[in-house]
């Protein structure tokens, strides 16, 4: 079974959980927490996906890392997880969490590369755009890609508008090379 299906099942355990104790909103913000510190410790990664190491080891890590500052019950879920020999899926579990999460809430998430860094007042109106055009809720992130020139590609699930510079040249190419020109 792939990484991903493994986790998938795991984070929905875990939101079938929160929901029904009611605290989906504060275990949503714990592993948010969680996802940031994993992601910036490229050894604590390292060391839940070695095998070598101890599953005892494992758990006291994670206990010393997240105790007092998740709930009880994330850091038990965890220590489950440990204990069956999926310590290298906890942040994979984590991040399958909260996109679990947005689809329950209905949340999207979006992204927006431009050739330049977008000027705060500009995310917030494309947010608004981006949310009235499909009636949900919109999480939007601002890439800089030098190589578009100008213009910028919005990207939202699996469809994608591109009003940038290089697109619009990459499309005249093609247009041309069609032609035979």
């Amino acid at each position: 079974m792939s990484v991903f299906k493994v986790a998938s099942r795991y984070a929905k355990s875990l939101i079938d959980l929160a929901q029904q104790q009611g605290s989906l909103e504060v275990i949503k913000v714990d592993m948010e927490q969680i996802v940031a510190l994993i992601k910036s410790n490229s050894e604590l990664q390292a060391v839940l996906s070695n095998p070598i190491i101890k599953i005892d080891k494992k758990s006291s890590i994670l206990e010393a890392l997240f105790k007092d500052k998740v709930r009880p019950e994330i850091l038990g879920f965890f220590n489950i997880m440990v204990r069956k020999g999926r310590s290298g899926l906890v942040y994979a579990t984590a991040q399958e969490f909260i996109r679990e999460y947005n689809e329950v809430k209905g949340i999207v998430n979006a992204e927006v590369t431009s050739a330049t860094a977008l000027s705060e007042a500009n995310l917030q109106s494309l947010k608004a755009k981006i949310a009235q055009e499909i009636n949900a809720e919109v999480i939007l992130t601002n890439k800089v890609d030098t190589a578009l020139i100008g213009g910028f590609v919005v990207k939202v699930g699996d469809r994608q508008l591109d009003v940038s510079i290089a697109g619009k040249l990459n499309k005249l190419e093609r247009h041309f090379s069609s032609q035979g020109v």
